[in-house]
């Protein structure tokens, strides 16, 4: 998303960033089914302004837009904790509904906390 927030500045480039955005997204879904394989993709996070109007506790969305969330089967949103832990969200899936899983960073990898 870096690459078209810097390429694309403003409103009035917004639909076509959209469109080469869903392209790119379209071309990894057939890849990923054609190969049978999962896919990663990592987003960022803004701060959105219009949030603290209507007294949401987080106030922060993913950049990307409704052509990124809907082009996912999953999203995780993933959040440092007290101390070394941290917490993996599951925001949107169609099989589970929203809950939290809490896990630490080692020496060894990830460990379940």
């Amino acid at each position: 998303m870096a690459t078209y927030r810097c390429d694309y500045i403003g409103r009035g480039e917004l639909s076509e960033r959209q469109q080469q955005l869903n392209q790119v997204l379209a071309n990894i879904k057939r890849l990923a089914d054609c190969h049978n394989i999962a896919v990663i993709l990592t987003n960022q996070m803004q701060s959105d302004p219009g949030a603290t109007m209507s007294f949401v506790p987080d106030p922060k969305k993913p950049i990307g837009g409704h052509i990124l969330a809907h082009a996912v089967h999953t999203r995780i949103a993933l959040r440092k904790g007290s101390g070394d832990q941290r917490i993996a969200k599951i925001v949107q899936n169609s099989s589970n509904c929203e809950k939290d899983a809490t896990y630490t960073l080692t020496a060894g990898g990830v460990a379940d906390s």
